[in-house]
């Protein structure tokens, strides 16, 4: 295994087991939603099953058909159906998009045309009906991939795989790589790029909603194996796991009327801004608390009380503090200034790790991949840049360093220096991109 593959792993299992041993093989607490979206050529319904938490904030969607003759992808789908999904994610299995193709044993659908050409992504026409690749009339000229096109509008999965046969392989396709590259391990298929055809489905869907990613799995020929058929889930179930969100809990320290005055006042005396308020994080700082115990951390974030070190007001304190057993602790929002980093709390968030030493942190697997992962959605949600992370000891080499009182426009500390912090945001880079793993509702805003 990669060294990559592995630091994705852990930081998978950071999200929390999908099911016991974090295999995700148990049964479904409670049997798949089934929606119809939409209806073909000849009226057949179009069916999809929702699994999981409909509350879930983040959903991926697996096509297991698109071409009448490709079938094998509904044999993954029917084995997702029962599967327990990550915590956070819900699955939204498609078995098939075209009906009448499968049932009259065509490609196309049943005005003779191949659906994945008739999106509205580089639309071209092309052929006659029943030609292999046939465009139809216009873009979404056929109600399969209008079905299709509302239930990625409505739904806007993080990740959608659309199922094909014959070639044997994860396409390329133009979305997060770090994803797709997994789905091939996992699954033993070659990571390969296939030219997109004009009207693909993928091309309109990254077109449409550049931050979400969307590929194809070309499987082998004739039916699944039963083997191959569990090996296919489960690679579905690992992408699931690396975008499922970070699991945080809220253990809010006090942050009342007069400590939001005090963040106010000083906000006023640092920075020239009449706020507590965060309005918009450019940056993350990374920090370790010199401490052993979360508990000694939380009290004194808690007290609101002047800093041994330069005596104001108010307290010092973190957004986030993340334990030594990788469990996390959201304790200010991210809407509010907190006092943790000289020259930039006007525009960063805090991440405060316990322990005494970068080493300490960073050589604990389960600390530092609950670090990447939350500091990964953290980008995503924010869209902060990847040098825009940093470590508290590289705070005065920030471009956003901003201090109005002289006497602290040099001062800084110790931790997270520049040569971990490369180490760290190389292991950040190895991550799926920040769009995959931010929180919330996807697409494009």
């Amino acid at each position: 295994m990669s060294a990559w593959l592995a630091l994705l792993a852990a930081v998978a299992s950071a999200a929390g087991p999908a099911g016991p041993g974090g295999a995700a093989r148990g049964p479904q607490a409670a049997p798949g939603r089934v929606e119809t979206i939409g209806r073909s050529v000849q009226g057949r319904p179009i069916r999809a099953v929702r699994v999981g938490n409909p509350r879930a904030p983040i959903r991926v969607l697996v096509m297991g058909e698109i071409h009448g003759t490709e079938p094998a992808g509904q044999a993954v789908t029917r084995r997702l159906r029962r599967t327990r999904p990550p915590r956070g994610v819900e699955l939204w299995l498609v078995e098939q998009l075209n009906p009448d193709g499968a049932a009259a044993g065509t490609r196309q659908n049943a005005r003779g045309v191949d659906l994945n050409r008739n999106f509205p992504f580089g639309w071209r026409p092309v052929g006659e009906p029943f030609d292999t690749y046939h465009s139809g009339a216009g873009p979404f000229s056929e109600p399969e991939s209008r079905a299709a096109a509302d239930l990625v509008r409505r739904i806007q999965p993080r990740v959608t795989l659309y199922y094909h046969q014959m070639m044997r392989l994860v396409d390329r396709g133009g979305g997060d790589r770090a994803l797709e590259r997994l789905y091939s391990r996992r699954s033993g298929l070659p990571y390969e790029a296939v030219p997109l055809p004009p009207g693909a489905a993928t091309g309109w869907q990254h077109d449409t909603f550049p931050r979400d990613t969307a590929f194809v799995v070309e499987l082998p020929a004739g039916r699944l194996p039963a083997r191959a058929v569990r090996r296919h889930a489960d690679a579905v179930l690992a992408v699931a796991r690396a975008v499922a969100p970070p699991r945080v809990r809220l253990r809010p320290i006090p942050f009342g009327a007069k400590r939001r005055r005090e963040m106010r006042a000083y906000a006023r005396r640092h920075y020239g801004i009449d706020d507590f308020r965060l309005r918009r994080p450019r940056a993350i700082v990374q920090h370790y608390t010199a401490s052993d115990s979360f508990e000694s951390a939380y009290d004194t974030f808690a007290r609101d009380t002047p800093d041994v070190e330069l005596g104001e007001l108010p307290g010092v304190c973190a957004h986030y503090l993340v334990d030594r057993d990788g469990k996390v602790a959201q304790l200010v929002p991210t809407t509010i200034m907190c006092r943790h980093t000289v020259g930039l709390n006007y525009t960063a968030i805090g991440i405060e790790h316990v322990g005494v030493s970068d080493a300490q942190v960073l050589g604990n697997r389960r600390q530092r991949a609950a670090s990447l992962r939350l500091t990964r959605m953290l980008q995503g949600r924010y869209r902060i840049r990847l040098r825009n992370v940093i470590g508290h000891n590289e705070s005065l080499s920030s471009p956003l360093h901003r201090e109005r009182v002289k006497r602290l426009r040099r001062q800084t500390h110790g931790d997270f220096t520049r040569s971990t912090m490369r180490r760290y945001r190389r292991a950040l880079e190895r991550l799926p991109s920040p769009s995959s793993l931010r929180q919330g509702s996807s697409g494009a805003r």
